[in-house]
Formats: structure tokens, C-alpha cells, sequence
């Protein structure tokens, strides 16, 4: 049990890192503080804040399951849960083998459980992020700003999400309010990665990537759909960076995440796979550009 639980944190800290999401370095902590329990009111230690800051979660509250129904609420049906471990040490009684006589022992346990975020959550009212300023238009941003309005047949986009996403299923692009990002360059280049991910929609580009996707949690080939999916997107939004005059700022993010699917996932088909997504992102930034294919 215990070898089970080291595994499997550990591949979460590596699936995090291929992404080229560094945990220990959230983005989010010094805005909302540290992940904690809502119910206890206490704070995750130890590799649980990095499991759960790596998230990026723009609330630091999480329950468990059966604390979120003992607050009069529920965890919404389809959601995932988070992995948490908790780990310390445990006096049992032994007795010796010669003498017969009872022996207490010291014994180390570890143990994983699940917990879910406040935004999975209904029917607990959380308190709002306190103190977190508002985010500055800059003029940097300016041309960023007209992309995103110039994007034609655009889904919708609404801010205040817990985390960013484009839902397929819904044709949306969900973000956190502004004020939790580091820099407005760094709002839209995120932006730009979700709107990049809306092109492969049926009613667009229609991107055998988007529509096959089947998530993280796939394997073999689903894992590799997954990951040309996050490569066109990222791909698209550096090109869209670029367009935007925002490149230098968040070019060194991008490399990072690239790296690391690239990395992950080497065959002796890689170099033509690589050439595919950036094909494809090509075609996406293009969409979101209204910059029309050559005939």
C-alpha cells in the first residue's frame, strides 16, 4: 500500500513537471494562501501543498467527501477528486517470542485520500479570496486584447473559473478572474492556449486531436492524443504571443511545457509527430487570426 502511494505521487509530480508546471512554484500562493481544509481550517504540509498548488486552483479550500456532506453539500457528479497524503506514526502492542512478555513499537504509517476543491463543490458557501488587487490593462496587452475580440465564430468566455479550461461540450472557455495572474501577458497567454484548443471544435477546424481527446488519464494512444492536443495548443498560443508582440514575456513558459510532452513521449516517430501538432497549430492560431489558407 504504502509503495503504491509513493508511486502514485510521484507521478504526479512528473506529470506536472512534462507539463512544465514547476508545483513548488504556484503562481497562486502568494494571492490565496496556502491549500488548507475548509472544514478542520487547517493547512496541507509537506508534499500536499505542492500536490494541491500545482493545481492552480484559485480558492485554497478543499473537503473531503464525507465533510462536504456533513456541511450540508456535495461534491458535483463527474468530478475528480485530488490526492492528499497523510503520514505518521502509530504505537502497537507486540509480543516477544521467547518470553511471552507484551512490547510496544513504534511503526511509521502513510496513507492516501481524496479531497475535493471548493469549485467541485455545491451547497457550501466558501469565502472569497480576500485582498487579491485587481490586474492592470497594460498597453503591452493592447494587441492581445484585439485578437481575442477579432476571433471569428468564437465560443463563449466567461472569467471566474477555478481553473482555466475550454469545455468541449459546451463550446466554452472558462478562465480565473485576471487579478490571480502574475501579469496580464500572462492572462492572455493562457487565454490563447484555451482558444486555441476551441478551434479544433466540429463547428471550426474540426481537429482530430480535440474531438479523440480522452483526457490525461489515457493510455497508450489516448495518452498520445492527449498530448498532440497540449502541444498544438501551446504552440498556438506562442505563434498568437508572438502576434501580440507579448512573445519574450511568456516564450520561456511555453519551451518548458513543449520540453517536457516532447521529452515524455519520444519515439522513433516523434520528429514527424512534432511537425504534425505544429502544422496544426499553425492552422489554429491562423483560425483565431481570421487569416485565411492560401488556395
Amino acid at each position: 500500500m504504502t509503495h503504491d502511494i509513493y508511486t502514485e505521487v510521484t507521478n504526479r509530480i512528473i506529470h506536472q513537471l512534462e507539463q512544465g508546471v514547476i508545483p513548488w512554484q504556484s503562481p497562486y500562493f502568494s494571492k490565496v494562501g496556502f491549500p488548507r481544509n475548509f472544514s478542520s481550517g487547517k493547512p496541507y504540509h509537506g508534499i500536499n501543498v505542492f500536490l494541491l498548488g500545482s493545481l492552480r486552483y484559485t480558492s485554497p479550500f478543499f473537503l473531503t467527501f464525507l465533510q462536504a456532506k456533513e456541511l450540508g453539500g456535495h461534491v458535483r457528479k463527474g468530478e475528480k477528486g485530488s490526492l492528499v497524503i497523510k503520514y505518521g506514526t502509530y504505537t502497537k502492542e507486540t509480543e516477544g517470542a521467547s518470553t511471552g512478555d507484551a512490547t510496544e513499537e513504534q511503526r511509521k504509517y502513510l496513507r492516501g485520500y481524496t479531497v475535493f476543491h471548493a469549485s467541485q463543490i455545491e451547497g457550501v458557501v466558501f469565502p472569497e479570496p480576500e485582498n487579491v488587487p485587481e490586474l492592470p490593462a497594460t498597453a503591452a496587452c493592447d494587441h492581445a486584447r484585439e485578437i481575442v475580440a477579432g476571433m471569428p465564430k468564437a465560443p463563449a468566455m466567461h472569467e471566474g473559473s477555478a481553473v482555466p479550461c475550454y469545455r468541449p461540450s459546451t463550446d466554452s472557455v472558462h478562465m480565473p478572474e485576471r487579478r490571480f495572474f502574475t501579469s496580464e501577458e500572462a492572462f492572455f497567454s493562457t487565454l490563447f492556449h484555451e482558444c486555441c484548443h476551441s478551434t479544433g471544435h466540429g463547428s471550426r477546424l474540426a481537429r482530430k486531436s480535440l474531438l479523440e481527446n480522452k483526457g490525461i488519464d489515457a493510455a497508450g494512444e489516448g495518452r498520445k492524443t492527449y498530448a498532440e492536443e497540449e502541444l498544438v495548443a501551446e504552440m498556438g498560443a506562442s505563434f498568437l504571443c508572438a502576434h501580440a508582440g507579448i512573445i519574450e514575456a511568456e516564450l520561456g513558459n511555453s519551451a518548458a511545457y513543449l520540453q517536457g510532452w516532447i521529452d515524455a513521449l519520444k519515439s522513433k516517430d516523434a520528429k514527424g509527430w512534432i511537425i504534425r501538432a505544429a502544422s496544426q497549430a499553425q492552422k489554429a492560431a491562423d483560425y483565431i487570426l481570421n487569416i485565411q489558407p492560401e488556395a
